[in-house]
C-alpha cells in the first residue's frame, strides 16, 4: 500500500529528501506522494523513511492504493531498473 500525506502537514520539508524513491513532491497547498514511486521503502529500509522523519504525523498508509509487500517489492525492482 502507498503512503499519502494528509492535510495536517506543515510543509516543514523534511520527508521529501528522505524518499529513497523520489515519490515526495511539493504539491499545491502540501506535499504529495506519488503511488506509483511509493514503495513504503521496502528495499531500502525497514521502516517509511517520511513516517519515521514526520514531525506531525500525518503520513498514513493510502487505503485507495492497496499493495501487498510483494507487490511494493516488485515496484521497487521496477524503479531500480529504471535508473
Amino acid at each position: 500500500m502507498a503512503l499519502k500525506i494528509t492535510e495536517e502537514c506543515i510543509n516543514c520539508d523534511v520527508c521529501e529528501p528522505v524518499c529513497p524513491n523520489e515519490a515526495i513532491y511539493m504539491g499545491v497547498e502540501i506535499y504529495e506522494i506519488d503511488p506509483d514511486q511509493c514503495t513504503e521503502c521496502i528495499g531500502h529500509f525497514d521502516e517509511p523513511q517520511c513516517v519515521e522523519i514526520c514531525p506531525v504525523e500525518c503520513i498514513p498508509k493510502d487505503p485507495e492504493h492497496q499493495e501487498t509487500e510483494e507487490q511494493l517489492l516488485a515496484k521497487y525492482q521496477r524503479l531500480i531498473t529504471e535508473l
